[in-house]
Parts: C-alpha cells; structure tokens; sequence
C-alpha cells in the first residue's frame, strides 16, 4: 500500500479527522527517504487501524514545512487532535518508528 502525498489543505483536513497523523516530511531528491519508503508503507497499512499516515513533500509544501519546524528529512511528526504529539528525524529503523509511534500515541 502506497502511502499518499497530500498538500496544505489535504493536511489540513487530516488534521481535522478523528485519527491521529503520521506524516512523513521527505522530499524527490532525498536518498534516505527513498529508502525509507518501502518501511513507511508497511508501517501504514500495520497501523490504519490507529492512524492515517501521509507524506508532505517539503518542495511542494515549503512554506508548510517552515511553519512546522521542519529542517532535517525524512522527520516524522505525529499529530493528535491537530497538534504535534512527538516526532522522530531520521529514523534508523522500524523498530525505532514503532517506539516512536507507541511513546507519541500514549502523549
């Protein structure tokens, strides 16, 4: 499963659903986030039950992405209830997204 690029008011909207939001701030151009991408999908799809998860492509989304913090890629940033719970730069592994998830969720 394919995790979706979204825009400002995609995001926005997202925001406004009843599920916290993993989003994945990356960019075309970033090796790592390529490489990333296959252990975001699955992460995904194990946890559409809990959360919806997107990505932001900082180029597309720039003046969001100044608004948000964001410096280092890829970053993780979840949101619950519209606001930022907790986020994770560079993500050495899946165990280490799903620590970040478990932790960020129970905020």
């Amino acid at each position: 499963m394919a995790v979706n690029t979204v825009n400002r008011e995609q995001f926005e909207e997202l925001l406004r659903g009843d599920k916290p939001v993993l989003i994945d701030y990356t960019a075309t151009w970033c090796g790592y986030c390529r490489r990333l991408e296959p252990v975001y999908n699955h992460i995904a799809e194990e946890y559409s039950d809990v959360l919806v998860a997107a990505k932001i492509d900082i180029d597309a989304e720039e003046q969001l992405s100044d608004e948000e913090q964001i410096e280092i890629i890829p970053t993780l940033v979840l949101y619950k209830y519209g606001k930022a719970a907790g986020s994770v730069i560079n993500p050495a592994s899946k165990a280490a997204i799903d620590e970040f998830i478990k932790t960020a969720l129970e905020k």
